[in-house]
């Protein structure tokens, strides 16, 4: 009898040679996306960047900080917008050559997404089991494809150093009760305002000692430049600090702040301010409520990141760079959906899912990169405009009510976010 022809052996669950090569496959594949949506930011060139080293060199022949002026097509006038101390940490980059500075800046960006990255995505990975170098770099290969990570790096800006600062002592100097837990925040807040709510969020969530160690290093951060720099720190804190339009066009689309919303409905005249006060001060009381939740229930990294996004919607101008926060959330929402794993969990365990899987997909498609909105003024016409031209501000709202909190109890069947994977993990 001729022989029966022998099947090719199936690719099982068990084939760690065929799971290796789909797994890197994808990553090939992550890789291979990011040059094309980088492209069309290279035409920024790190403006951002040439700015702050224009405005040193300006100030190192003895002009006051605050009057430099750069001219620009869609703004009109950009100036340095910093607090002094920001402008003592970029002096000595005015020394070095513009290329040397750009390399300085973006190897420190990519380095801080991937220190971050590591931050939050490892707990995940010892919780589930997930395999873990194919995760973490899957993990910060989509982070640096995010459109805010895209806007930081081409534009040259130093949002991630902030982030590193924030995520340091939020996520292991306070739930340790570091002797030095709140610098970070502080740093962070001397070197570009936007911080200081964190300091809010450690008052609410009563780690009065940390709030006091945040705002005494902000101070003294700020008392440093001011006996350096006394001039330029006495109009910062009295003038310039007041004057929104120095920073830039509030009708802007890349403005995804509560008060850019309003500025499209209004351009050219701007919102009424009393209006916006009162929006703000509702979503910052839900946001801040809820993010106290969070932190009391024993879950910093939801505390934190809702209390990002209220920053972010509370600000009056907020870039898309700026908007580092709805990576964590991404990384929380899966958590979550992986960790809704009973039989009537299912509709749950979608719906986190999906909202992950979307909030991916539109930060990473974002809403500047691939629009041509042009210079002319900004306005919402009717509800097809409000969507495309507000999509972070209406995310972030959805954020606020939608994030979920990990409660105490399941606590014991979960790995801190302080916690490291060890090394018997899936590679």
């Amino acid at each position: 009898m001729p022989a029966e022809p022998v099947a090719p052996p199936a690719v099982t669950e068990d084939d760690p040679g065929g799971r290796t090569v789909r797994r890197l496959v994808a990553l090939v594949a992550l890789g291979a996306v990011l040059p094309a949506l980088y492209l069309p930011g290279l035409v920024h060139n790190f403006f951002d960047l040439k700015i702050y080293m224009s405005a040193m060199d300006w100030w190192r022949v003895g002009h006051p900080l605050y009057d430099y002026v750069q001219p620009d097509r869609v703004q009109g006038e950009l100036y340095f917008t910093y607090p002094p101390f920001s402008a003592l940490l970029l002096w000595p980059f005015g020394l070095l050559r513009l290329g040397a500075t750009v390399a300085i800046f973006t190897a420190l960006t990519v380095l801080a997404v991937v220190l971050t990255t590591r931050w939050l995505v490892a707990p995940v990975i010892a919780r589930h089991d997930l395999p873990r170098t194919f995760t973490l770099v899957a993990a910060v290969l989509l982070v640096l494809a995010v459109e805010s990570i895209r806007e930081t790096i081409t534009f040259g800006q130093i949002n991630m150093l902030l982030v590193v600062l924030i995520l340091a002592d939020l996520l292991f100097a306070v739930p340790q009760a570091r002797r030095w837990a709140g610098v970070g925040v502080g740093l962070a807040t001397a070197l570009k305002l936007f911080p200081g709510i964190f300091i809010v969020y450690l008052l609410a969530t009563r780690r009065w000692r940390a709030a006091a160690v945040a705002s005494a290093t902000a101070a003294a951060a700020t008392l440093l430049a001011a006996a350096i720099a006394p001039r330029d720190s006495w109009r910062f804190w009295t003038h310039e600090l007041w004057t929104t339009e120095r920073v830039g066009r509030t009708d802007i689309v890349g403005n995804q702040s509560l008060f850019g919303l309003l500025s499209r409905f209004t351009e050219p005249d701007k919102p009424d301010r009393l209006l916006w006060l009162l929006v703000v001060a509702v979503v910052s009381v839900y946001g801040l409520w809820r993010a106290t939740r969070a932190a009391r229930a024993g879950d910093p990294l939801t505390g934190l990141t809702l209390t990002g996004l209220v920053g972010s919607l509370a600000s009056p101008i907020t870039w898309t760079h700026h908007i580092y926060w709805f990576v964590p959330a991404v990384v929380l929402l899966a958590d979550a959906a992986l960790s809704a794993d009973r039989p009537d969990e299912v509709r749950r365990r979608r719906w986190l899912a999906g909202l992950a899987l979307g909030i991916t997909a539109v930060t990473i498609y974002g809403v500047v990169t691939f629009q041509a909105w042009g210079a002319g003024p900004v306005r919402t016409h009717d509800p097809v405009d409000f969507v495309v031209q507000n999509t972070y501000v209406l995310l972030s709202l959805l954020l606020l009510a939608a994030l979920p909190v990990r409660s105490r109890l399941s606590a014991e069947n979960r790995t801190n976010w302080t916690d490291l994977p060890s090394s018997h993990h899936r590679r």
